[in-house]
């Protein structure tokens, strides 16, 4: 369904005289290509331009990001942000057990946006092993009620907290702590939570709580840390990873959330998405490890035995869970293929784009692309 999707947007494309690629960050994007100017028509993009500037009083974006080299620049608008791309996976949940998975998606994260890496450039500078993370946080840079108890959250965050006993708390959370940006009067039945869906879509935690109504009302955890690409086959393994991974942890005896503090969690994946798989991150018996280190030891296991629980089968467990392996195993991401292009080619973010692109077409892993 995703490659038939995607051919389908190709050719699409191709009409236009264009192509399309998946990529956490498009590496030959320039500040002038994000203008408003390019902007899909949508009310809505415009109307949340304008507010996000309202609630800084005007002043202009600023993105100050320091990795292997430093980026700063500003901007009158919030177009930065639509340089990042992500793969959002989506996993629907029962409310009784609602608050073990977005916790245990909480405590996955670091792990997961590490080895799912794919965004190292932006403007040709050389940033974090996953720049989408600091670009998107910095783009949409706009607090909540600057009297709220706990101060001004940010809406574009990991959370302030695990969630204790209900996925409500988050809502709670965004009513108490968070303006409304998008007033709109839908006239529809209260029981549909129109408002609540709309307002909880302008906070954009990197694990969201979602309601749905599709069929029937249900919860979904929105897993947003995973960047675009590199090929079809990894998004669907990064997916299978994160499934199992999160079933997993989600029905542990001890609960992830009760071994690792909250404040360690959200340090780990800031880690994970700068350093990647070289990171060391506190697990949950509290010894430091390397991400690539904890995954081939123990999470590649603890992923098998969710999908598993899952009912997936055997074949297809070693098919998508070993991609993964054997892309930690080599180290070669996505963002670490870009960086040893670049240290072969040279720094034409083109050229790169031209490779990159091949990769892409190969239909094979990232870990098999050739230099």
């Amino acid at each position: 369904e995703l490659v038939t999707g995607w051919q389908g947007l190709r050719e699409a494309a191709r009409r236009f005289d264009a192509d399309c690629v998946c990529t956490g960050i498009l590496q030959t994007v320039r500040n002038e290509h994000l203008s408003t100017q390019f902007m899909s028509p949508l009310n809505r993009y415009y109307a949340l331009n304008e507010q996000v500037l309202l609630s800084r009083s005007g002043r202009p974006i600023e993105l100050d990001i320091v990795g292997h080299e430093h980026l700063h620049v500003e901007q009158s608008d919030v177009m930065l942000e639509s340089a990042t791309t992500s793969f959002q996976i989506h996993m629907q949940v029962p409310q009784d057990k609602a608050a073990r998975y977005i916790n245990a998606s909480m405590v996955i994260s670091a792990p997961l946006v590490a080895l799912a890496a794919n965004s190292p450039y932006l403007f040709g500078h050389d940033l974090w092993d996953e720049t989408r993370i600091p670009v998107f946080e910095q783009a949409v840079s706009s607090g909540g009620f600057l009297h709220a108890s706990a101060g001004p959250l940010k809406r574009i965050t990991f959370g302030n907290n695990y969630v204790r006993e209900s996925l409500w708390e988050c809502f709670e959370e965004n009513l108490d702590h968070y303006p409304i940006l998008l007033p709109h009067d839908f006239g529809t039945a209260s029981e549909e939570m129109a408002h609540l869906r709309l307002h909880n879509g302008t906070i954009w935690r990197w694990n969201r709580p979602l309601i749905g109504f599709d069929e029937q009302p249900h919860l979904r955890i929105e897993q947003r840390v995973v960047p675009s690409g590199p090929s079809t086959v990894d998004m669907v393994a990064n997916m299978a990873f994160y499934y199992g991974l999160v079933e997993t942890l989600a029905h542990s005896p001890v609960r992830p959330e009760m071994q690792l503090d909250f404040a360690i969690s959200r340090d780990n994946f800031y880690q994970a998405a700068r350093h990647g798989l070289d990171a060391h991150i506190q697990w949950l018996d509290g010894n430091s490890i390397s991400v690539k280190r904890l995954i081939l030891d123990k999470l590649m296991e603890m992923a098998w035995q969710g999908l598993e629980q899952l009912g997936i089968s055997s074949p297809d467990i070693h098919q998508w869970l070993g991609i993964v392996e054997q892309r930690v195993i080599s180290g070669q991401t996505g963002t670490r293929w870009q960086r040893e292009y670049v240290k072969r080619h040279g720094a034409d973010m083109h050229a790169l784009l031209d490779a990159y692109r091949q990769g892409q077409d190969s239909m094979a892993p990232v870990h098999e692309w050739e230099l």
